[in-house]
């Protein structure tokens, strides 16, 4: 059983001289992080789709095994809220083949205001091939419930645990994996500050729990600013190798 630590995307400015030292141009920042973290959660997904051809390059500049997550397009989880999912299913087959062996899960991160439809989750994940491992994080209080974990077990996708202002962190396990999100400890603001050391004890002990039950577990930090995200996942990372 394996443990995957690292950040949600890769592409910031603001890591210059955290995770890019001076002078290393923003084209090969990519490789840069790969050659630090053996993953990353690719979230520029969520704005703007890009095509196979593009999936296929993220491959091809990425080391062998290396685990590619990727953020589901905003036009299905946000726009839709996952109605006629099956023009999406179809691009999102074809982008996962592209990556080869180093894609990694498929986050379905639902809109804020998508209350509980388990109808329309049902029937996506039914339809996602099974080559594509699935997580979800529900945003709306409506989706806690035992029998949307059930749901999810049935499905064997992820019922993502997060950590995160006005988030609840349930410590679920719903699938052969375990799928964790860090949007940053202030109890107000998501995507900001910095967890401190008892914070991340306490994840690595989570982290730990889980990958001895036997399953995988991925984790990625998302509090970007000011390079928090990039030392958190180093330090995480130090403290479940231990």
């Amino acid at each position: 059983m394996s443990i995957h630590i690292g950040t949600s995307g890769w592409a910031y400015n603001h890591w210059r001289n955290v995770l890019y030292p001076k002078g290393v141009p923003a084209r090969v920042w990519l490789e840069k992080y790969a050659s630090e973290f053996d993953t990353v959660e690719f979230n520029g997904s969520f704005y703007r789709w890009p095509r196979e051809e593009a999936f296929a390059a993220y491959r091809d500049r990425l080391p062998e095994g290396y685990v590619f997550s990727v953020k589901a397009p905003r036009g299905l989880t946000h726009g839709r809220k996952l109605r006629d999912p099956d023009e999406w299913i179809g691009r999102i087959e074809r982008c996962f083949t592209a990556l080869g062996d180093r894609s990694g899960v498929f986050l379905l991160q639902l809109s804020p205001d998508m209350e509980r439809d388990d109808g329309r989750l049902d029937y996506l994940l039914a339809k996602l091939p099974d080559t594509i491992r699935v997580t979800v994080e529900f945003r709306h209080d409506s989706w806690n419930h035992e029998e949307v974990f059930r749901l999810l077990e049935r499905h064997g996708a992820a019922y993502t645990v997060m950590s995160g202002a006005h988030l609840p962190c349930m410590l679920r396990a719903t699938a052969p994996f375990v799928y964790v999100r860090l949007h940053g400890p202030n109890p107000e603001q998501l995507y900001v500050d910095s967890y401190t050391e008892e914070d991340l004890q306490w994840w690595a002990a989570r982290i730990r729990e889980w990958n001895s039950a036997g399953k995988d577990v991925y984790a990625y930090f998302n509090n970007d600013l000011e390079g928090h995200a990039v030392r958190n996942a180093r330090r995480l990372r130090e403290l479940t190798s231990m």
